[in-house]
This record gives C-alpha cells, sequence and structure tokens, in this order.
C-alpha cells in the first residue's frame, strides 16, 4: 500500500455554487406550490437533494496534513492540498497529520550487556511520511509508533554495556552519537512499514537501577582511583628518572647505588603522597 496523489476541486467555488442551487432549487418548490406545476416542484426537489448531498463532499485540509480518500472500503488517492476542498460525496475521508511529532518514552528497566539493571528513557522525534501506509498498514499508526520505541529500546540497550571496559568499545554512556544512531536505524526499520519516518532518537535517561546504583557508584569511584594513582606514579617514575640523569650529566653529586636506591624511594614517596610532605633538613655529612 503506497500513497497515491489524486486532484480535488478548489471548495469555495463548489460551496457557493451549491448555496445557489439550493436557493434555486427552494425557489422552484416554492413557484410550483404557487402555480400547482408538479413538475417544478419535483424538479426543484430533486435540485435540493442533490445540492444537499453533494455538500458531504466538502472537507477541509490544513497545512502539513493528508485526507484519505476510500470509497467502500477501497483506497482512491490522497489529496494534501490546502483549504476548502472538493471529491465525490461518497468518499470516505480520514485526515493524517504530517507535522513534525516528538515523544519521550517511559523510564524503562532492562539489563544491559552486562546483565546488570539499568533505567533508560529516550526522546524520539517522527513524522508521517506515507499517509496510506499509515492509514490501512496498522490499526493505529501512533499506538504503533509508541510500542515499537519501547521494544527498540529494550533491545539496544541489552546490545551495550552501561560504561566502557575495553579500550574502543561502545557504551551507553561514553557513545552517545553512536548509541543514538543504532536506535534511530533500528526504529526506522520497525516503522518503515507504517509510513512513518523517524528524524531523530536520543536518550534522555540514563542510569543504574536504584538496587545497585550505590554499588555502581563506589564501582566508578574506584575506578577512577585507581586510574589517578596509576597516572601518578607514571609521572612521578618520570621525573625521578629525568632527576637522575640531569643530576649525573651535570655532575652535582656521584651516587653509588644505595644511595640512588634511597633517594628514588625518598622522590617516590613524596610525589605520591596525597597529602603534603614535611621536609627534614639534614646537616650533617652525607655518610
Amino acid at each position: 500500500m503506497k500513497e497515491n496523489p489524486i486532484r480535488s476541486a478548489t471548495g469555495i467555488p463548489v460551496l457557493l455554487g451549491l448555496i445557489v442551487a439550493l436557493v434555486f432549487g427552494g425557489y422552484l418548490v416554492f413557484t410550483g406550490f404557487n402555480t400547482h406545476s408538479l413538475a417544478w416542484i419535483l424538479f426543484g426537489f430533486t435540485i435540493e437533494i442533490v445540492a444537499l448531498i453533494s455538500l458531504f463532499g466538502l472537507y477541509m485540509v490544513e497545512p502539513n496534513q493528508a485526507a484519505v480518500l476510500s470509497l467502500f472500503g477501497k483506497y482512491v488517492g490522497t489529496v494534501k492540498e490546502n483549504g476548502l476542498r472538493w471529491n465525490n460525496p461518497f468518499f470516505s475521508k480520514k485526515k493524517v497529520s504530517q507535522r513534525v511529532r516528538n515523544f519521550e518514552s517511559g523510564k524503562l528497566k532492562v539489563n544491559e550487556l552486562d546483565g546488570s539493571p539499568i533505567e533508560i528513557a529516550a526522546v524520539i522525534v517522527w513524522q508521517v511520511v506515507d499517509s496510506a501506509e499509515a492509514v490501512f498498514n496498522v490499526d493505529d499508526y501512533e499506538s504503533f509508533v509508541h510500542i515499537q520505541t519501547e521494544s527498540a529500546l529494550r533491545a539496544m540497550a541489552t546490545s551495550y554495556p552501561y560504561d566502557q571496559h575495553e579500550e574502543g568499545q561502545v557504551a551507553l554512556r561514553s557513545h552517545p552519537a553512536e548509541i543514538s544512531l543504532h536506535l534511530k536505524e533500528q526504529l526506522d526499520e520497525r516503522l518503515a512499514d507504517a509510513g512513518v519516518s523517524v528524524i531523530d532518537a536520543r536518550i534522555s535517561h540514563l542510569a543504574y537501577a536504584p538496587e545497585i546504583a550505590h554499588a555502581m557508584l563506589q564501582r566508578q569511584q574506584a575506578n577512577a582511583v585507581v586510574a589517578a594513582r596509576t597516572r601518578i606514579v607514571y609521572g612521578a617514575v618520570s621525573m625521578v628518572e629525568m632527576a637522575l640523569e640531569q643530576l649525573k650529566e651535570k655532575g652535582v653529586v656521584d651516587l653509588d647505588e644505595e644511595r640512588k636506591a634511597q633517594m628514588v624511594s625518598n622522590l617516590l614517596v613524596v610525589l605520591c603522597s596525597d597529602r603534603s610532605t614535611q621536609p627534614v633538613v639534614n646537616t650533617g655529612t652525607l655518610y
């Protein structure tokens, strides 16, 4: 089922013509009664009935709206011209908005790739692009969009971990652009039969479930502490190595292996400590 555009008559001239026909039919009926002419009365009633039936062919189409026309259950075509339009009065007309719409899904509780329960929600921006498919391929296209969005969001959330554990791994929290693109592709595939196009899909809420949120926060804090300590140790070792090389090149002092080890130990303690050190001034000899 694909959209088939058809032409429609401009409604205002048709409306004016029908008003004239109703007035003229009434005049004939009135004249027929006065002259006792049955022919004029029947002719006037016929014009009145035809004009009244034709009034049902008038309908309004607003901007970014489509009217899907069908005759006794058979799809005839779609009218997208704005304003007052007229078609066969026996056509049934169903109006479909083609404006850009958006909604936020409810917070879903799902298990991510590693099995941890998380809460996730998304904002979806969508638009009807094929009115015939939206009307005839699904029972209620708006409900269809909402249900398929939740289904795609659940499937996407179970395909990725919450946090990145390996280099280059795509995660829900660290790669929002890739996640949004994947969700949009999934929705486009699911909603294609309903004549709906997804313009944008983005995660609006992402968090661990309340029952594990505290434990996961401690885990994140521990990972941050380990990463910071690793960086500090790496920098301290580089600084100690540079200090020994500078002392050796400039000949400031000649240290044996034991004194070098003691110096390295002292420098690492000073550089890696998370608190300010208390210097001790040695006024004696080196040995």
